[in-house]
């Protein structure tokens, strides 16, 4: 809603804007004695999910509330909000002479039933979830994939592996699932959505979404205890 302040306003546009944060790596230039050298460093970037904008203008009177509705599609794989990753509503308003006529809001973003009962699955055996990040990638609907980082504090995978990267990719009628495993204790941190851009991954799981979330999470049991 628009509500009223002292003042009449002439307001000329609405826009909305769900945004996200995501990881990518951006070249970073060097000029030592005249050799130039480039290397790359982590830099946050932000995108634009959905966005939606009031067809036309209006004039809202002191101590007037004005209600409207707002309809976003919100993308499959908008990130869940969990670690560093973040999504955010930016609301604009175009009013003259306004000092800051924009306003932003942190929201949550839970995951679906079936990715619920995946991250419950690991999480009984004892996996415990130590970072979650979105990272650039190519080939994806959207510029990025969110890869979540897990450690064996207990159960069957504790003193066994060191870490277990996963990405999950929701299409319409299936959840594709990419996971790479750490036994070693220099780590494979960030090394997931890299070899997903490249092709290289070969722990690959494609669940339907037909599934119940509780067979979701013995389907994903069952693969990395067959081929881990």
């Amino acid at each position: 809603y628009v509500y009223g302040g002292a003042t009449e306003q002439a307001i000329d546009n609405i826009d909305l804007k769900l945004c996200c944060r995501y990881i990518k790596e951006v070249p970073v230039s060097h000029d030592k004695a005249q050799h130039q050298t480039t290397n790359k460093r982590r830099a946050p970037q932000s995108y634009i999910l959905a966005k939606w904008n009031l067809p036309y203008a209006f004039t809202i009177h002191p101590g007037e509330t004005r209600d409207f509705e707002v309809e976003l599609d919100v993308p499959w794989n908008t990130p869940i909000t969990i670690g560093d990753s973040k999504v955010w509503l930016d609301t604009g308003l175009d009013i003259a002479l306004a000092k800051d006529p924009t306003d932003t809001d942190i929201l949550t973003v839970r995951p679906d039933p079936l990715m619920d009962g995946i991250l419950s699955a690991l999480e009984s055996q004892g996996m415990r979830i130590r970072q979650v990040e979105c990272e650039a990638v190519d080939g994806f609907a959207l510029p990025f994939v969110q890869e979540f980082e897990f450690v064996p504090t207990t159960g069957p995978y504790h003193g066994r592996w060191r870490e277990v990267e996963l990405v999950a990719y929701r299409e319409d009628q299936q959840l594709k699932l990419w996971f790479e495993v750490d036994r070693h204790r220099e780590g494979a941190k960030g090394m997931l959505a890299s070899l997903l851009g490249v092709g290289q991954l070969k722990r690959e799981l494609t669940i339907p979404v037909s599934t119940s979330p509780q067979e979701a999470g013995q389907q994903v049991l069952a693969y990395l205890e067959s081929t881990c």
